[in-house]
């Protein structure tokens, strides 16, 4: 990592009172491989909270037309992504980035590519309000939008003891994000003693992840990531500066968050942009040392993997990483 992202993180990480481990052993499980969620004090997870999330996550009528909700682009069966390289919104309008997979982002310390949003309750917001995607003028017109419909008005006087408001539609979303984790896979039941949940196929990328191929150096712990941000020159030439929009750093110009590993083989496209469609395409780009750039992070080199390596680590992140109890979440009946 460069310095001057390691001296941002290290004043970002100083205090954070705000946050509480919770006992989630009985109303909201957490599977095997992860640790207990962290909630924050001022947004406590009931139930009745994450169905109201979850209605509201999958409610067009959260966007200026009716025709975008969180879920057109963090789709639950496409890995919660999109399955496209950039995300549509109203008026068939596009970014220019990948919609980021919303799976295990209740461990994520920032929220977006770029890190702008310090939790999923400022993250869960950004895009109701996002001009390109889902377009609403003002917080006004939505909490209009939103209480003129007697179901929810119901719910929101039941839970928050009041009426929506754009900041309590932003926690209910944000508690139910934090329901979408994904854990309890090969890999997991590997670590813990059981040598046959890896074929030696899978087992033989697990090494080089480690190893050779140096995708621990980024992709680490529980979820898979660093939560730091890294320049791999992934089309450096378009200049989109990533973190350095927010830190304001230079030596953050290009660099991107590090995305979590988990069910990785459900959310191609890759990369901060979509610019791989394959795992193969990634890690053929990792093997070549990315793109030179004067801010190319230090972890980034060409790796000198043969063809069978290549295979074999492609077949660990695809077996290895994917969980047969994939939160597949179906949409909920909606409050008329």
């Amino acid at each position: 990592m460069r310095i001057s992202s390691m001296l941002f993180l290290c004043a970002t990480f100083v205090s954070v009172p705000n946050l509480r481990a919770a006992d989630t052993k009985d109303d909201f499980p957490v599977p095997a491989g992860l640790p207990a969620l962290t909630i924050p004090k001022d947004n406590p997870m009931t139930k009745a909270k994450v169905e109201l999330g979850k209605q509201l996550y999958f409610d067009k009528r959260l966007s200026v037309d009716n025709t975008v909700s969180c879920a057109s682009c963090h789709d639950p069966k496409k890995g919660w992504s999109n399955d496209d390289a950039t995300a549509e919104g109203t008026k068939s309008q596009r970014g220019g980035r990948s919609s980021p997979t919303v799976i295990n982002s209740a461990y994520s310390t920032f929220q977006f590519w770029d890190g702008r949003a310090g939790s999923l309750e400022e993250q869960a917001t950004g895009p109701i309000m996002n001009p390109i995607e889902m377009s609403m003028p003002s917080a006004d017109i939505v909490e209009k939008k939103i209480n003129d419909i007697p179901g929810y008005r119901k719910q929101f006087q039941e839970v928050f003891g009041g009426p929506a408001t754009l900041k309590n539609i932003g926690l209910a979303i944000a508690a139910f994000e934090r329901t979408v984790i994904s854990g309890d896979a090969p890999y997991d039941r590997f670590i813990a003693g059981d040598k046959k949940a890896l074929s030696p196929a899978a087992q033989r990328g697990l090494e080089l992840f480690k190893g050779k191929a140096h995708c621990s150096a980024c992709h680490s712990g529980h979820s898979f990531t660093d939560n730091a941000f890294h320049n791999l020159g992934v089309n450096i030439h378009k200049g989109d500066k990533g973190r350095e929009v927010v830190s304001k750093l230079e030596g953050d110009r290009g660099a991107f968050k590090t995305p979590t590993l988990r069910e990785i083989a459900r959310t191609a496209p890759y990369m901060h942009d979509g610019e791989h469609k394959t795992l193969e395409e990634v890690i053929e780009y990792y093997n070549k040392g990315g793109t030179p750039n004067p801010q190319l992070d230090e972890e980034i080199y060409p790796l000198e993997l043969t063809n069978e390596e290549i295979k074999d680590l492609v077949i660990f992140l695809k077996e290895g990483l994917s969980s047969s109890s994939y939160p597949d979440i179906p949409p909920p009946k909606l409050p008329e």
